[in-house]
């Protein structure tokens, strides 16, 4: 692709190429993902290659720079991290007493957080969160309410707390020694439901999940393309 001919049409391979990139983007942290979705869709939307130029020129080059290559994708065993620990707590607890509480986004959890909920409900989502300290004990507490503790499946995630006449556990894939990332904080999720439950489940991030979907476009296309061509009359 040139830009000394903007006007040429752009192919489905040109697109595709295009969208590459953006995914890399992402997964690099070099845009955020409402940057991502709305750059993505004017891709696979643009007619030239004056269209499509504009969605990469703030981004590196195929191949990128060394230290992008050294930029791991999240969700593939090798999550960046580093960066996300050794910051300031932004909250060290949250209760809930006859209604909710919410810790998601882009929060850091402090190295020893309380949360108690009395006949109510609350949501700890450490998918995109920071961390004070590598090493992270969550203490939830529910009389008679609720807590859903939200983390990655790549995360190291210890579940100690029990339940009386409720419920204490873990769901969802991942959690395996291999598929932990090299560098993830150590979390611990202890305490005690009693009438009521705490559950920590693993899932998989925004940014993950949207590759993903893109990896099984992708893949519907290429059969669609492929059968296509095997049926052509010779």
């Amino acid at each position: 692709m040139t830009s000394d001919l903007p006007d040429m049409r752009a192919s489905d391979a040109e697109r595709e190429r295009i969208a590459e990139r953006l995914r890399d983007a992402v997964a690099e942290g070099r845009l955020d993902m409402d940057e991502f979705e709305e750059r993505l869709d004017a891709a696979y939307k643009a007619r030239t290659h004056g269209e499509l130029e504009p969605l990469v020129r703030d981004l590196p080059g195929p191949g990128g720079s060394p230290a992008a290559l050294a930029t791991p994708a999240p969700g593939t065993g090798s999550a960046d991290y580093a960066r996300r620990i050794g910051q300031p707590a932004t909250s060290k607890g949250a209760f809930a007493f006859w209604s909710g509480f919410g810790r998601k986004g882009t929060w850091t959890v402090a190295r020893r957080f309380t949360a108690v909920v009395l006949q109510g409900g609350g949501e700890i989502d450490l998918r995109e969160a920071g961390f004070e300290d590598r090493d992270v004990v969550i203490r939830c507490i529910t009389v008679m309410g609720g807590i859903q503790v939200t983390v990655p499946p790549d995360m190291h995630v210890d579940v100690r707390g029990f339940g009386f006449m409720g419920g204490f556990g873990e769901t969802g894939p991942g959690g395996d020694p291999d598929d932990i990332a090299p560098g993830s904080p150590r979390v611990t999720v202890t305490g005690f439901a009693l009438m009521g439950g705490v559950g920590v489940e693993r899932k998989l991030r925004k940014a993950d999940r949207q590759r993903l979907k893109e990896a099984r476009r992708r893949e519907r296309l290429e059969k669609r393309e492929g059968g296509g061509a095997r049926g052509e009359p010779a």
